[in-house]
């Protein structure tokens, strides 16, 4: 039990190590790469919000045709067609799915549970023809597939076996491509099989190796891409699929967190599998390492939460965005990392890694010879220049290579090595990628990120890092966003959850009421007319339109900003405390305050003023204390009125009396006191500190006291962990085994007394050949020295009988046998009450551990027998 508080401790300090080294502030600089959203829209300010909810739950399968203008859902026991033009309106068509009564029986009868898991979840749904979609369902842990008839939105054939098409479970890491009617997926389709990758349909069906060497570890995948061969870039090259997971590491790593690892597999899409070796297997297979990183921190985002991939005209704007997470699932933390296309292909064609069968597990970079033609390679035409037209034809020794080395050695880095957004305190689950041209004519891509708990931010990249534009609150109770799909046609969002489907806007211009607003607000769907903020793509005019993506400060006029400000007056009496509101629309906003068009003097604990979230405080006004006050939003350089308050102190019009001097209140008054001019201008008041007793309530010295102050947490830290770990090392032998030694003398005192010792050769310092035994010790009682002892009563009869684990029935009953193997002597009275039996238990306990002193004790005896 102590060993094992040991290792926890052991790994709470690792762990806590970890996370400061995330939170390094104040040790080390805040992170700039974690970026608040510009502005917060709540659920109830959410402009052009449609939502379709049905009569069932976990819409989380999105299909979207875009030609047809129709959007497809796959829930738990039903599929739905909407209108994609507005998911809300009554237009749509419905197919109830849901598996029969006995075959949920079936499921509740394996131990499954029959609230979530005991149902038909739609895993499936894509396009198999012109005419037809195909999609297939988890059907209470017995998987089946059927074609649809997009026309009439029905289930047009009879029910196929979804066994290797499907997984029984509706948690489990899934994905499926359907290209030129053939079925691509990979999961842990059953309980007790190995994650895979297959070809289902049609023949040569395909599958991921298991031995000698398995090619998967506990792989939980999370998306996949067919990627082009015009966006491949090699001559004569075929397309080829990428599946994105998390899986077991099986690398040498020096960092204790990679347990697992973000991983990338490729195969190719004409691989038929080998002629004698690799049967209905991958001849293509290989895989690398993601890396997403923070380098300056040396911390690690090691699971792949979703994968986007946004394809372009050719390799070099064809790229990947991917969400990482940590693997500890108490510290919340997320990081966007984006790929291109080109270093994938250049991790795939570098070194393999190998694993010696006489040495560890781990894997180790390949330094031998690599056959011809290159194992893992697809056919191109310089193997078919070679007579290699398909993977049948390839050597055995290139398919035996292929079989021992699926892994590569070189790694994945993300572009400019480093996240391009990372997130505290967030869990990011989905993501979706837009491209949009700006009227500066640059491409800027658009991303709109879901979270585990309903929300949706929309972020722009701008010169390699993540700008969020806005965070969107999309559903009351929180839960997670489960998929995400663009209509550029639509200009809509489409967000998948457990309980409804909500369709967005892919912005909202008009939520912008200034120029400022409306520039700094840097969105590329956004620019200012010169009267309202409008989306770009419903101006043909673009020259009379004002957008600034990559500064966010350039092109508005700023006599225009008096046009927006607010004129407030407020009057107060002297003494009183009053408040100037001032309510910012951005987060990244600062506010800054001038009274009569001058600065103020300060906002120190002697100043008077006290500057908060909610605008300017002032304490105890005073009447030269009078005045504008205005309050500007600072953003990007630039100052922006927002508020002007025309306060006016009143001098109280009587005298107050004459009071006798009591003890000061504790107020943030007896701080200071304010020495002013007989003209009271507040030009020249200077405030003026009371008592030197606040004077360590300057910022210097409160510094002073933060730091002092975690140094002595830091210090209070260290001992604890001295403490624990010698203590963990003191008792380290009391897990081994016990035994009971009691020292009988034959010639005791009548009030002799025993003592229940524990022996530890370690902690007290004096070496005893029995570590961590358990003994009985006889001590001395006290007698009178004026009272002779009476002598002792003759033994008692021999036992007639014994019971079968060798304890005599006569044994008296303050001994109590413990785990069959160890007796602990409970207590013996003195005095006079002393039993007749107490003269035989030397006798008897003797007589037992000598019947027992070749009996093998327990290896691991309870810890309650100690």
């Amino acid at each position: 039990m102590l060993k094992m508080l040991t290792n926890s401790a052991w790994l709470f300090l690792l762990l806590g190590c970890a996370v400061s080294t995330l939170w390094g502030y104040p040790f080390r600089p805040p992170l700039d790469l974690d970026v608040t959203p510009r502005t917060t829209v709540l659920f109830n300010g959410l402009l052009g919000l449609r939502r379709f909810r049905g009569s069932t739950l976990n819409y989380s399968l999105l299909l979207l045709e875009e030609e047809a203008g129709l959007l497809y859902v796959g829930a738990r026991g039903a599929l739905y067609a909407l209108q994609a033009s507005d998911i809300s309106s009554s237009s749509l068509q419905t197919i109830d799915w849901e598996a029969s009564d006995d075959q949920k029986q079936q499921c509740l009868n394996k131990g499954k549970d029959n609230k979530t898991e005991c149902f038909n979840h739609i895993r499936f749904l894509q396009r198999f023809n012109s005419t037809h979609l195909y999609t297939c369902g988890t059907h209470a842990f017995s998987p089946l597939c059927a074609y649809i008839d997009g026309r009439e939105f029905k289930i047009s054939s009879a029910f196929e076996e979804g066994r290797e098409k499907c997984p029984y479970d509706p948690t489990k890491g899934y994905t499926g491509l359907l290209i030129d009617q053939q079925m691509y997926t990979a999961s842990q389709y059953e309980f007790r099989s190995f994650p895979d990758i297959r070809r289902n349909s049609p023949n040569p069906t395909l599958r991921t190796e298991e031995a000698p060497t398995q090619w998967l570890q506990e792989a939980d995948f999370v998306g996949s891409a067919l990627v082009r061969k015009s966006v491949s870039g090699s001559v004569g090259d075929e397309d080829k699929i990428y599946f994105f997971f998390t899986e077991k590491s099986q690398e040498l790593s020096p960092y204790f967190s990679h347990s697992r690892v973000a991983r990338v597999a490729r195969v190719c899409k004409r691989d038929r599998g080998g002629l004698l070796t690799l049967q209905k297997k991958w001849t293509s297979f290989l895989k690398a390492r993601l890396v997403c990183s923070l380098p300056d921190y040396e911390f690690h985002f090691n699971v792949l939460r979703s994968v986007f991939f946004l394809e372009g005209s050719g390799p070099q704007d064809s790229v990947f965005y991917g969400i990482f997470g940590l693997e500890w699932k108490n510290v919340k933390a997320s990081a966007i990392c984006q790929y291109s296309i080109l270093d994938i292909q250049w991790a795939f064609e570098g070194p393999y890694m190998e694993s010696k069968e006489d040495s560890s597990s781990k894997w180790t970079q390949y330094t031998g010879k690599v056959p011809e033609p290159r194992p893992g390679s697809c056919i191109t035409d310089q193997l078919r220049a070679k007579g290699i037209n398909s993977s049948t034809n390839l050597p055995d020794d290139v398919l035996h290579f292929v079989r021992r080395h699926p892994l590569m050695y070189r790694q994945i880095l993300p572009q400019k090595q480093r996240p391009l957004l990372f997130r505290r305190n967030v869990d990011y689950t989905k993501i979706a990628v837009h491209r949009v041209i700006g009227l500066d004519n640059q491409i800027y891509h658009v991303l709109f990120i879901g979270t585990d708990e309903g929300w949706m931010q929309k972020a722009v990249k701008i010169n390699g890092q993540l700008h969020i534009i806005e965070e969107l609150q999309l559903f009351e109770e929180p839960q997670p966003v489960e998929s995400i799909i663009i209509s550029e046609k639509q200009m809509s969002v489409y967000v998948g959850s457990p309980t409804s489907v909500v369709q967005l806007p892919l912005s909202t211009c008009s939520r912008y009421s200034s120029c400022f607003d409306c520039v700094m607000a840097r969105d590329p769907f956004c620019a200012w007319d010169g009267l309202e903020c409008v989306e770009i793509t419903s101006h043909n005019r673009r020259a009379n339109l004002t957008q600034d993506i990559l500064n966010g400060n350039q092109g508005c006029d700023e006599s225009t900003a008096d046009d927006h400000v607010l004129h407030r007056s407020r009057s107060v009496m002297a003494g009183d405390d009053v408040l100037l509101q001032c309510e910012l629309s951005s987060n990244l906003a600062t506010p800054e305050w001038m009274l009569n068009g001058k600065e103020l003097p300060g906002y120190g604990l002697d100043s008077g003023y006290r500057v908060g979230t909610d605008g300017l405080l002032v304490i105890e006004a005073r009447p030269f204390q009078s005045g504008n006050y205005c309050c500007f939003a600072l953003e990007n350089g630039v100052h922006v009125p927002v508020v002007i308050y025309n306060l006016t102190v009143h001098q109280d019009l009587l005298a107050p009396p004459p009071m006798k001097p009591t003890k000061p209140r504790l107020t943030t008054a007896n701080y200071w006191t304010i020495q002013t001019s007989p003209s009271d201008s507040p030009e020249d008041f200077h405030p003026t500190p009371v008592s030197p007793h606040f004077e360590f309530l300057s910022m210097r010295n409160m510094k002073v006291m933060y730091l002092s102050l975690i140094t002595i947490l830091g210090a209070l830290c260290f001992v604890l962990t001295v403490v624990l770990l010698y203590v963990g090392f003191c008792l380290q032998g009391r897990r081994g085994k016990y035994s009971l030694r009691a020292a009988a003398r034959t010639e005791r005192k009548r009030g002799a007394h025993l003592e229940l010792k524990t022996i530890s050769s370690n902690c007290n310092g004096k070496p005893d050949t029995h570590d961590g035994l358990l003994q009985i010790v006889p001590g001395e009682a006290t007698t009178s020295p004026n009272k002779e002892l009476p002598p002792a009563p003759p033994p008692p009869p021999p036992p007639e009988s014994e019971y079968v684990n060798g304890l005599s029935a006569t044994l008296p009953s303050v001994l109590r046998k413990m785990n069959g193997n160890s007796y602990v002597l409970l207590r013996q009275t003195d005095g006079d009450t002393t039993s007749p039996l107490y003269y035989s238990f030397t006798e008897e306990l003797n007589r037992i551990l000598e019947k027992r002193k070749h009996t093998q004790l327990c290896s691991k005896p309870d810890e309650s027998s100690v």
